[in-house]
């Protein structure tokens, strides 16, 4: 089992995804989010499965220093402003094959170790 983990190291949810995979003994591959933007297809295959909503993090610092608490845009402009802008999207998102997740999702991940 391969999992995708995309994130910011100094993100505490994304620290404890890492460490839940790694106890597991579970392949990861870690995307940086701070060093390297998710693909805007990427992002849109998260936002299909839980909405452009679920992928922003209005409690970040960056979602609140950009003033986007009353911003009402497309799903597509939202899209391309997470790609943007990294630090606004809810982390970590986790990948297995066609398994998606947003945020610590544990016991979703427990199922998906379970599955295979």
């Amino acid at each position: 089992m391969d999992v995708q983990i995309f994130g910011v190291k100094r993100n505490p949810d994304t620290r404890k995804a890492l460490r839940f995979f790694a106890e597991r003994r579970v392949k990861t591959h870690f995307v940086d989010l701070g060093e390297r933007a998710a693909s805007l297809g990427e992002l849109r295959r998260f936002a299909q499965k839980f909405g452009v909503a679920a992928l922003i993090d209005e409690s970040s610092k960056r979602f609140l220093d950009r003033g986007l608490r009353n911003a009402r845009m497309s799903d597509d402009r939202w899209l391309e402003l997470l790609a943007e802008e990294p630090l606004i999207l809810k982390m970590p998102l986790v990948r297995q094959q066609n398994r998606l997740s947003v945020g610590l999702a544990e016991t979703e991940c427990n199922g998906w170790m379970a599955a295979t």
